[in-house]
């Protein structure tokens, strides 16, 4: 059973710089719309879900190793995220969390955080997902974990590519500053 969820995991994390990449390009297009952008966006992303499980779904059972002692490890993990998401909560709203600044237009306050957590990294959010299927991965030792995770680095580094783009462009100078000086995901000390 905890396979199965671990396999769902993935393919929920795993679509995540998806669902961003569909968001951060068009960002202008989706504030000038009258109607919420998430009439749109959440089916997309639903969608998917159903395409990522149907076309791992074949794979949902191979294993790359089997031992219990790997959720010793995927413990920190776990943690390591939850402590993550919540440090990311301290300085944004709930509003920002799920980005609705970033597709609607003039109705949500626009500001660039920059201290916390945010001082150190700038998407701590992505760095939680990571260490979440991370945890997945090394947990279940499903190979198939492991390919969603791959998939989700690989679609990560573009979506924040563009995502990089929107926020310059949003909050220009101060944003290519803030970039210039602070790594995306690994954390500096």
């Amino acid at each position: 059973m905890l396979r199965i969820v671990g396999w769902m995991a993935c393919v929920l994390y795993g679509t995540v710089p998806s669902f961003w990449l569909l968001v951060h390009p068009r960002a202008g297009s989706w504030r000038s719309r009258s109607r919420s952008p998430y009439f749109v966006l959440l089916p997309l992303w639903g969608g998917m879900w159903i395409v990522l499980a149907t076309a791992t779904l074949r794979w949902r059972h191979a294993l790359v190793y089997h031992a219990l002692w790997t959720w010793i490890p995927a413990l920190g993990f776990f943690v390591t995220g939850l402590l993550l998401y919540r440090a990311s909560g301290k300085q944004f709203s709930a509003r920002q969390l799920i980005g609705i600044p970033e597709i609607t237009a003039g109705q949500e306050e626009q500001r660039l955080v920059t201290t916390g957590l945010r001082s150190r990294m700038r998407h701590p959010i992505y760095l939680a997902h990571l260490c979440e299927m991370l945890a997945w991965s090394v947990g279940t030792g499903l190979a198939v974990c492991y390919g969603l995770t791959a998939f989700a680095i690989f679609t990560g580094a573009i979506m924040i590519h563009f995502e990089d783009e929107e926020l310059e462009k949003r909050f220009g100078e101060p944003y290519r500053n803030y970039r210039q000086r602070v790594p995306a995901i690994l954390p500096r000390f």
